[in-house]
């Protein structure tokens, strides 16, 4: 079945779920008087049937108060259930399932949440960065699950980092960015074992990684399972450490994040001594995976790079004069 068929089907069976879970729905399939669901009214139809994501890797549709994902292709089935059990168990860190394992629909593994409110873009001063530092904090102390998957962080790094050698291999900043993905030790690169093989972590922290739950004002809480499992939970700290290094984020709220992420436990970097050098590999990581892809994303686009593209890839030239710290912490 071809992959246009995937987002009204998608659509459907989201449609259906919402209506087993709620007595009313915006969309008027069913009315009892006087009745609402959890986040929105019975007036609300913009609601329902809206397209969150439409991406190879991640088509996400919302009704009401139920989202439906479908994962990549290519997705592991097996270990994707392993890491939904992990979001079950975790109720208050990670988003719980409505369904306990996924099914196949047009030959994409689907798995079913409830909705949640985002992160504001258009409000960065609210940005919650002490909550994810302290969802994180407690993702990195809670028990691994023997079965769960290592965590897919570096793997999706490489896969960045390959596709940039196979689209932009002739592009002036592509010379930068492999230099610094090759000064990396392997395990970073996805090509060894982590050094740390029982820290539960997130794999692809971000922002857009967090939302309210119940919404509108519900506790944050943790989304996103396709790269948890366990590894190095430094990487999970990486992507705002780069960002920092980089200044594409505030030294203030670099400074928030990691205060919050110690005083919550955290077991990523020492509680009082230099952070760095637990962070500077995955820090680095993540700068040439960000950076791999601001440059394949230009070429495909056929436009020069912008601010953002050329202070990583400036980073990246900077990182090659200095070989990568050991890993500690």
């Amino acid at each position: 079945m071809t992959t246009d068929a995937l987002l009204p089907a998608l659509t459907a069976r989201v449609r259906a779920t919402a209506h087993t879970r709620t007595p009313a729905c915006p969309c008027g399939a069913a009315t009892p008087a006087e009745t609402t669901v959890p986040d929105v009214t019975l007036a609300d139809t913009t609601v329902c049937d809206v397209t969150l994501a439409d991406r190879a890797d991640a088509t996400v549709v919302r009704h009401a108060g139920t989202v439906a994902k479908a994962h990549a292709a290519d997705a592991d089935t097996a270990e994707l259930a392993l890491r939904v059990a992990v979001a079950a168990r975790l109720p208050g860190i990670l988003l719980p399932p409505l369904r306990p394992t996924p099914v196949t629909l047009h030959g994409r593994p689907v798995t079913y949440w409830p909705y949640g409110a985002p992160v504001d873009p258009e409000d960065p001063d609210a940005a919650p960065w002490e909550a994810a530092a302290v969802l994180l904090a407690r993702l990195h102390r809670a028990p691994a699950p023997v079965a769960v998957p290592p965590m897919r962080g570096p793997a999706k790094a490489a896969g960045a980092v390959a596709r940039l050698r196979a689209t932009a291999a002739h592009h002036p900043a592509t010379a930068p960015v492999l230099d610094a993905w090759a000064a990396l030790p392997a395990w970073a690169r996805g090509e060894e074992a982590m050094p740390d093989t029982a820290t539960l972590c997130h794999g692809d922290l971000h922002l857009g990684q967090l939302i309210r739950h119940p919404a509108p004002d519900g506790p944050w809480v943790l989304i996103d399972v396709d790269d948890l499992g366990t590894g190095v939970p430094a990487w999970d700290l990486a992507r705002p450490a780069a960002w920092y290094a980089c200044g594409l984020i505030a030294a203030d709220e670099w400074h928030r994040f990691l205060t919050a992420y110690r005083a919550a436990g955290g077991p990523a970097v020492p509680s009082h001594d230099d952070p760095w050098p637990a962070l500077d590999v995955p820090a680095r990581a993540l700068t040439a995976q960000t950076a791999a892809r601001a440059v394949a994303k230009a070429v495909a686009e056929d436009r020069p790079l912008d601010e953002v593209d050329r202070s990583l890839v400036d980073a990246c030239t900077r990182m090659a004069s200095v070989h990568p710290s050991a890993p500690r912490g």
